[in-house]
């Protein structure tokens, strides 16, 4: 049975409902913490969060070098690391960002259709309230 630490946990839900800077922020911890392969997975998720927050929000050549950074970070963590497939991971980040890549005539109006997911197998015994891993307000 994989043992999560919590705050990964409150990250991939924070991903999931689209909340990309915010699962940021609470990665950021792990990966100040962290070392060697796990720092660069958690670099790497960083990264994507941050760059579908810039593909949100029209910032298309940082979400576009965001993408390719963070994917280059996670390339020697195997097809499978704390729980996430890795490969099905990384077909949707594609998948998302394609409109974006290998393009000189895109619209700077563009956003992404299609949502990434992270999927966790074996998949946590209970999830954490997010909230509890994010800054208060007046932290800020």
């Amino acid at each position: 049975m994989e043992c999560y630490d919590p705050r990964y946990l409150a990250g991939v839900v924070l991903f999931n409902a689209g909340d990309y800077f915010e699962a940021h922020e609470v990665w950021e911890d792990l990966w100040a913490e962290s070392h060697g392969t796990t720092r660069k997975f958690y670099q790497g998720l960083i990264q994507a969060a941050v760059g579908l927050c810039h593909f949100t929000n029209g910032n298309l050549g940082g979400a576009a070098k965001l993408y390719h950074s963070s994917r280059d970070y996670m390339k020697d963590c195997g097809s499978r690391f704390l729980g996430l497939d890795l490969t099905s991971f990384w077909n949707e980040m594609e998948a998302c960002f394609r409109p974006i890549l290998g393009s000189d005539s895109v619209s700077r109006q563009t956003r992404p259709t299609l949502q990434p997911r992270m999927h966790l197998d074996p998949p946590p015994l209970t999830w954490p309230d997010p909230d509890d891993f994010l800054p208060d307000e007046e932290d800020e």
